[in-house]
């Protein structure tokens, strides 16, 4: 019985220490560096780059508050270019934040990769330790209490030796409990390490779609001033004929919503209750609801919003959502000033599995195609101030799945989506009410 306890133990430790795939995972990064720098040393580089970042979101609040200032003022072609340039100003930040944070976290993998590394090592001293214990062990569990007495000169020689073969056994055990700790441990470092390569491979993505977005405004502020001589005049009149045209367009689509409505049924939707779908950006923050609300009261000739908007930055990722297929991904500008921006301007229109479809608004870039299958949280595309829009931010609304369909709405580019608009609230996870705009009603 005693041989096959112990034969049953030295099979659990051998699959202990030989079996587990992740000894073969070696850090790609950082690791054949031979020069690398201490641990010390990295985290005062990572601090450094953490106090630079800080001071970045710093400058850039400062920026958005600027925007923010600017939005309040008349419609007028000094406001348009001013916009613009806090546009660039905010969006080469927004992109240096970018590089900092691949510094970062370029140190921080290389951090991990020293850890993982030592952890590599602590697990092969470990199993050479485990080693040697199982073959003292083996060798002195041959003999029984008996041949001990009397292979040794005295009883206390013989205690002596019975003791040790006890010690060997606790080390042992503790030697077990360590390997399996250090497993432990080398498979949370990394976890934390493909978690950061990611970081790394999304922080790329925002940097390059950020740059070619602050060429692309470069081009709209020249084409602004070029088309209108830098004559306020002129900019007046093609915003008072953008507004009659945008009028038309509302009320088309009106008329659209109001007939498929009679064949509504809302009992095909949902249960309404939070976190059916998430937001669609990060750190959300509501800027103006949905129905008749005052802007809408004010702006628009329907009286009433048929989404939600959330503050966004020109330059921010936008997220589905929800899991889906992309039913379309088009623009309904039919040039870059913005007297020719219409409706939804660039838009992503995902059809989700619920009964339920969203539309991504005002977008200065979009980086899916049609047909794409997306999961939540994925990165569909950036923020922007295109089609009929006040400033960059993100519209959100929901349409009933069955009741959507792409129009041609002249002058709008490309096709518009139309449907039953749902309210986005009744499915969105709770806003906090410190991230709701006073403005928002």
């Amino acid at each position: 019985m005693k041989l096959i306890r112990y034969s049953l133990f030295i099979i659990l430790l051998i699959g202990l220490i030989s079996t587990s795939p992740i000894f073969s995972q070696t850090a790609e990064e950082g690791s054949g560096n031979g020069n690398a720098a201490t641990a010390d040393s990295l985290r005062s580089q990572i601090d450094a780059k953490n106090a630079e970042l800080q001071q970045l979101m710093e400058e850039r609040a400062k920026i958005e508050e600027q925007l923010e200032q600017t939005g309040s003022l008349k419609s007028s072609l000094q406001k348009e270019l001013k916009t613009i340039d806090y546009n660039i100003s905010q969006l080469n930040l927004s992109i240096k934040a970018n590089q900092v944070t691949l510094d970062k976290l370029a140190l921080e993998i290389e951090s991990l990769s020293g850890d993982i590394k030592g952890i590599e090592e602590s697990i092969d001293n470990k199993k050479a330790t485990i080693g040697r214990l199982m073959v003292e062990l083996q060798q002195k569990d041959r003999e029984n209490f008996l041949i001990i007495f009397l292979r040794n000169q005295s009883l206390a020689e013989s205690v002596s030796e019975a003791q040790s073969i006890a010690t060997l056994n606790s080390d042992l055990n503790a030697s077990a409990e360590e390997l399996r700790k250090y497993q432990g441990d080398l498979v949370e470092k990394l976890s934390e390490e493909q978690i950061k390569q990611a970081q790394k491979e999304r922080e790329r993505v925002n940097l390059t779609n950020r740059q070619q977005i602050v060429q692309a405004q470069k081009t709209v502020k020249n084409t602004v001033l070029t088309q209108t001589k830098n004559q306020e005049k002129i900019y007046q009149a093609q915003i008072a004929e953008l507004d009659k045209q945008q009028e038309k367009i509302s009320k088309i689509m009106d008329e659209y919503e109001d007939q498929l409505r009679k064949s509504f049924d809302p009992s095909l939707l949902p249960i309404k209750r939070p976190g059916v779908i998430g937001f669609p950006v990060e750190n959300p923050y509501l800027t103006q609801d949905f129905g008749p609300t005052a802007f809408a009261q004010r702006a628009y000739r329907s009286k009433t919003h048929n989404g939600v908007d959330f503050r966004a930055p020109i330059g921010t990722p936008i997220m589905a959502v929800e899991t889906g297929t992309v039913i379309a991904v088009d623009n309904n500008d039919r040039g870059t000033s913005r007297w020719l921006k219409y409706q939804y301007g660039k838009y992503v229109l995902i059809q989700h599995d619920n009964g339920l479809t969203s539309i991504y608004a005002h977008l200065s870039r979009q980086i899916v195609q049609k047909g794409e299958r997306i999961m939540k949280g994925d990165t569909i595309g950036y923020s922007g101030d295109t089609g009929y829009s006040y400033g960059a931010h993100l519209h959100l609304t929901l349409y009933w799945t069955p009741s959507v369909s792409l129009k041609s709405i002249a002058p709008a580019a490309g096709l518009v989506p139309v449907g039953v608009t749902i309210n986005p609230r009744d499915y969105l996870p709770n806003i906090p009410a410190g991230a709701v705009s006073r403005t928002v009603q």
